[in-house]
C-alpha cells in the first residue's frame, strides 16, 4: 500500500495551514497531534534532551529499529530539541510557539507556568492560540497524582468491572484510558479551532484521563449514579443482555451478541433449539438475564457440535451477530479482506526509510489522510526552518 496524498475533491486538506507545538509525551497528546498531522496540520515535536519516553520502550522494534510504541503515535511530525531548564532552550520553545496556531501539553499541571509557557502566559502575546492541556486527574486537587493509565484504569473503576468474576481486576489490554483522552482531546482543539475561525478568539481544551475514563464508563456509569450500586466483574457477560458473551465451542471461542427476541429466536433454530425460546426461564430478555447461567450451559453444549469458525458463518446467515474470538493479526486480517485499509507502509523519500502504520480511522468524503513522514529521529529536524501561511519559524 502507499501514502495518499491530498484530499479526492482537490480541496486542500482540511488541517493544512495550521502549525502545531506538541510538547506531549507518551500517547494521548502524541495521538492527538498525529492525527491532526494526517490531515494536514505542521506538528513540531518538541522533546527534552532525553526524548520521549516511548523512544526507549523497546522492544519490539520496526525495521529500523524504532520502537513500535513511539512509531504508533508521532508519524508526519517534526522533532526539535529543547532543554527547558536552559535559557537557549526556553527561548527556542518560547519562539516555537509564538509562530503556532496550536499548542498541546501534558506536563503535569504548573510546569508549564514555570516556563513561562502556560495558557496565560501564552496568550497575552496571542489571543488567538488554541492551547491544549491533558493532565492525569485535573489541575485542581489531583494535580500531583501521577497520570498513568494503569493507575487511572485502577482508580477510575473500570478495572473493578473486567475480568471474571472470580479473578482479580484486570486492566484492558491496551491503554484505553489514554486513546479515549487524546481522542477527547481532538475534538475539543477541533471545536475550538472553529470558535476562532468565527471570532479570532482562542482558548483553552483541558481534558483529563479520569473524566475521560467515567464519562466513558456511559451505562455502567448511569447505573451507578442512579442506583448507588457499584457494578461487579462479569467477565465477557452483558450486566443488561443475554446471551451477550463469548462461549466455547467444539474448537475455538465465540462471540455472540443477541440483542433482542428475534435474534435469540433465530440463535436458538441454528443451534437445533427450537423450543428454547419458548421456555419461561428464557421468554424475554429479562428473564433470559436472570437465568443467564442456565441459558450458557445450554448454548454451548449445542455449540460443542462445530468449531467457531463455522458457527460464525451459521449464524451470520441466520442474522445472528456472532464472531469467533480473533488474535490481533487475524483482526487485520479481516479489515483486509473488508477493504478498510487498517495499515500503510510510509517511505521516507530522503532516507528510504520505511514504516508500516495504523491508518487514521476517520474517513471524510472531500479529503483523505496524508501519510507523509515516517516517526522521526530525535532532533532529525533541529536547524529546520518551519513554514505557515503567516510565518517562519527557523529552529535551533
Amino acid at each position: 500500500m502507499t501514502s495518499i496524498v491530498g484530499s479526492p475533491s482537490g480541496l486542500p486538506q482540511p488541517l493544512a495551514g495550521i502549525r502545531i507545538a506538541d510538547f506531549s509525551r507518551v500517547l494521548a497528546g502524541p495521538l492527538c497531534s498525529m492525527m491532526l498531522a494526517d490531515y494536514g496540520a505542521e506538528v513540531i515535536k518538541i522533546e527534552g534532551p532525553g526524548g520521549d519516553d516511548t523512544r526507549a520502550w523497546i522492544p519490539p522494534v520496526d525495521a529500523d529499529g524504532t520502537g513500535t510504541y513511539f512509531a504508533s503515535v508521532n508519524r508526519n511530525k517534526k522533532s526539535v530539541v529543547a532543554d527547558l531548564k536552559s535559557d537557549e532552550g526556553l527561548s527556542y520553545a518560547r519562539a516555537l510557539v509564538a509562530g503556532c496556531d496550536v499548542v498541546i501539553e501534558n506536563f503535569r499541571p504548573g510546569v508549564m507556568a514555570k516556563f513561562g509557557l502556560d495558557y496565560q502566559a501564552v496568550s497575552e502575546g496571542r489571543p488567538d492560540i488554541v492551547y491544549c492541556s491533558i493532565s492525569g486527574f485535573g489541575a485542581g486537587a489531583g494535580a500531583n497524582l501521577p497520570g498513568y493509565d494503569l493507575l487511572v484504569q485502577a482508580l477510575g473503576g473500570l478495572m473493578s468491572i473486567t475480568g471474571h468474576p472470580e479473578g482479580e481486576p484486570s486492566k484492558v489490554g491496551v491503554a484505553l484510558v489514554d486513546v479515549l483522552t487524546g481522542q477527547n482531546a481532538l475534538a475539543g482543539i477541533l471545536m475550538a479551532l472553529r470558535v476562532r475561525d468565527a471570532t479570532g478568539t482562542g482558548q483553552q481544551v483541558e481534558v483529563n484521563l479520569l473524566s475521560s475514563l467515567l464519562a466513558a464508563l456511559v451505562n455502567q456509569g448511569a447505573a451507578t449514579l442512579a442506583t448507588g450500586n457499584s457494578p461487579g466483574r462479569l467477565g465477557n457477560a452483558h450486566p443488561s443482555i443475554a446471551p451477550y458473551e463469548t462461549f466455547r465451542t467444539g474448537g475455538g471461542t465465540l462471540a455472540i451478541a443477541v440483542g433482542n427476541d428475534r435474534q435469540f429466536a433465530a440463535l436458538a433454530s441454528v443451534l437445533g433449539l427450537e423450543g428454547l425460546p419458548e421456555q419461561a426461564r428464557f421468554l424475554t430478555n429479562e428473564r433470559r438475564l436472570a437465568s443467564r447461567e442456565e441459558l450458557r450451559t445450554v448454548i454451548e453444549a449445542a455449540l460443542h457440535a462445530d468449531n467457531a469458525a463455522s458457527w460464525q458463518g451459521k449464524l451470520l446467515a441466520a442474522g445472528v451477530p456472532a464472531g469467533r474470538v480473533n488474535t490481533v493479526g487475524e483482526a487485520f486480517e479481516l479489515a483486509e479482506s473488508l477493504g478498510l485499509e487498517p495499515s500503510i507502509v510510509i517511505t521516507d523519500p530522503a532516507t528510504g526509510r520505511e514504516s508500516r502504520q495504523l491508518t487514521n480511522p476517520i474517513r471524510l468524503s472531500a479529503a483523505a489522510p496524508n501519510y507523509r513522514q515516517v516517526p522521526p529521529a530525535l532532533g532529525e529536524h533541529q536547524g529546520s526552518t518551519f513554514q505557515s501561511p503567516n510565518t517562519s519559524v527557523k529552529g535551533a
